[in-house]
């Protein structure tokens, strides 16, 4: 069962993936697979691949696409870190990495951002991770994350900075957007980031 704002990231990620034609989709950090199960079963979608660094997580996403009554895609899942690029996960219509970034030391974000941006360069790549700014109404203290694995957590200002250098660096243009509420001053609960590759 996915908490309300959960299901809110997981409505606006595959609302931009439905409305943006892909037909082909990597979903990096794809876990238990929430987002995943949704786009196996879009009609528009023919090839989706999940990648996470977690074999459990595999096992039970494989699990749940066992049990669905059909998928209209080809889907595989790999284990293997999204820092990591592979010649077979390049050239997609469309990756997400839904709530994962966060989940990796800052040191390592450029080779995060060499492997999606520069070496699998999909058409677009559809980004979303907390907005820092929204913890106080969740009660999170200032001193901690609202997970204990996150490695850092961003307010809007600098998750705009760090797509913003992002995509000049790698030719996309960015949009930004609140999602999971939207309080006057504060934003939503997560930030989502939309990169869309320059002809």
């Amino acid at each position: 069962m996915t908490t309300w704002m959960h299901e809110e990231r997981l409505k606006a990620a595959f609302g931009v993936v439905a409305n943006s034609g892909a037909r082909s989709v990597l979903d990096l950090g794809c876990g238990d697979g929430d987002l995943f199960v949704r786009l196996a079963a879009h009609p528009e979608i023919t090839r989706l691949v999940g990648v996470d660094i977690c074999t459990a997580s595999l096992a039970r996403l494989q699990n749940r696409l066992s049990k669905l009554p059909q998928t209209v895609a080809s889907t595989e899942l790999r284990a293997g870190s999204m820092t990591e690029a592979h010649p077979a996960l390049a050239g997609f219509d469309c990756a997400v990495l839904i709530e994962t970034i966060e989940h990796i030391d800052p040191s390592n974000l450029s080779q995060l951002e060499r492997a999606v941006f520069g070496q699998m360069r999909p058409r677009m790549v559809v980004v979303t991770t907390p907005n820092a700014e929204f913890n106080v109404l969740l009660g999170v203290p200032a001193h901690r994350f609202r997970h204990p694995d996150h490695r850092f957590e961003w307010p809007r200002a600098r998750f705009c900075k760090w797509g913003d250098r992002v995509g000049a660096a790698f030719g996309y243009d960015v949009s930004y957007r609140d999602i999971a509420g939207c309080h006057p001053d504060l934003g939503g609960a997560s930030q989502m980031a939309v990169f869309t590759a320059r002809p």
